[in-house]
């Protein structure tokens, strides 16, 4: 077959890279010279952890061997298995930890309960005196973001196969026995099928395409260092990070958001600690959610200030000084119990969007089920 994809960033590739592998033809198009969305401004995490039970837990298991395995055939992903502590403070945070390892999934998950000395054994840099435990979660990587999608389209380009137009909105589409796609340019490319993965771009052609489309757009803030000078051995997130993730939800958790409520800050930016050491020794500190829009053009501090607060308090010591920060806006569904929004826009023409803040972690999984889905 011949497969036209629209959209670079990780999503968009995953799916060029599953046509490939396949034995299809690839023509892929990107509005940019390459990917400047959410893809590259991210974690890079491989999150499983956290998923909702059912298709979310599934699609992210799915991903997390796919990660792997392309992985181990493109380093240059920097992919590691190197799992994630969710650090608590407080003993309603202990709890919660405590209930997710007696989930009945808790080993699919790759749960366990660490004390103290165990985290420091697991993890040396975590010195600081806010660390009454973690929850550790086995089955969590990490992969490199920001050079990810190039990794991915060097390894395409070996196949032969595989064309990339960069710089190049796509104006116009065309379903039927033959898809077509119109560019910028005013060049058309046909294909037997065509997938849209358009990102947080939802408006112009997305919003002509599917003008009731039932996705949002989130945005988060986030913030790299400058090497840390020692080895961070696991992704790191604090007791917030079980206000956002569906696994922790139960009593557990209602007695916690009660008894101790995010500080105003947090709560105002809905906050929460990641912390992931890119592979030069830099660490990616965040983030935030925002929903209401039109958003801000400008990134504000106070989010900032308490998330470096909490990262010292787990590390011991002062953050190196910040390198960059930045925003990103990516597409989320509206209904959390859908992984991502298929949606046939013409004959022959699919619009994949939304999969939110699990589009890194998903990604191959969704890919491989729209190749399946598609009959490629």
């Amino acid at each position: 077959m011949r497969v036209i994809v629209v959209g670079a960033g990780v999503l968009g590739t995953m799916h060029a890279w599953h046509a490939i592998q396949r034995g299809h033809e690839v023509v892929h198009i990107e509005r940019e010279d390459e990917a400047r969305g959410a893809s590259v401004r991210n974690f890079g995490l491989v999150w499983v952890g956290g998923r909702a039970d059912g298709p979310e837990l599934t699609a992210a298991l799915r991903a997390r061997a796919l990660w792997e395995e392309i992985g181990t055939r493109v380093p240059e992903l920097g992919f590691r298995a190197n799992g994630s502590l969710t650090v608590f403070g407080t003993p309603e945070e202990r709890e919660v930890a405590r209930a997710a390892t007696e989930r009945l999934d808790a080993d699919v998950r790759g749960y366990e309960l660490l004390t103290p000395d165990r985290v420091r054994e697991l993890n040396p840099a975590l010195r600081g005196s806010a660390v009454l435990g973690a929850l550790w979660c086995r089955r969590d990587a990490a992969v490199e973001p920001r050079t990810a999608q190039r990794a991915l389209r060097a390894e395409l380009l070996r196949s032969g196969r595989y064309t990339f137009l960069g710089g190049r909105e796509v104006r116009e589409v065309a379903g039927g026995a033959v898809a077509s796609v119109r560019d910028d340019r005013g060049e058309w490319h046909e294909a037997d099928t065509a997938v849209l993965c358009t990102g947080a771009w939802l408006g112009g052609l997305v919003r002509e395409l599917a003008p009731e489309l039932p996705v949002r757009r989130v945005r988060l803030q986030m913030m790299q260092t400058e090497p840390l000078g020692e080895q961070l051995t696991t992704s790191v997130a604090d007791g917030d990070s079980f206000r956002y993730y569906p696994a922790y939800d139960g009593p557990a958790l209602d007695t916690m958001a009660a008894a101790r409520p995010q500080s105003p800050t947090a709560a105002a930016h809905r906050a929460q600690l990641l912390l992931v050491q890119r592979r030069d020794g830099s660490l990616t500190v965040g983030d935030t959610h925002e929903y209401a829009t039109p958003f801000g053009f400008d990134v504000d501090e106070d989010p900032y200030d308490h998330l470096s607060a909490v990262c010292e308090g787990i590390l011991g010591r002062p953050l190196p000084r910040v390198r960059r920060r930045w925003a990103g806006v990516y597409a989320q569904c509206l209904d959390s119990g859908e992984v991502v929004r298929r949606q046939r826009v013409a004959d022959g023409v699919c619009l994949v969007t939304g999969p939110g803040g699990r589009g890194m972690t998903c990604s191959p999984a969704i890919a491989e089920d729209t190749a399946n889905e598609w009959g490629w």
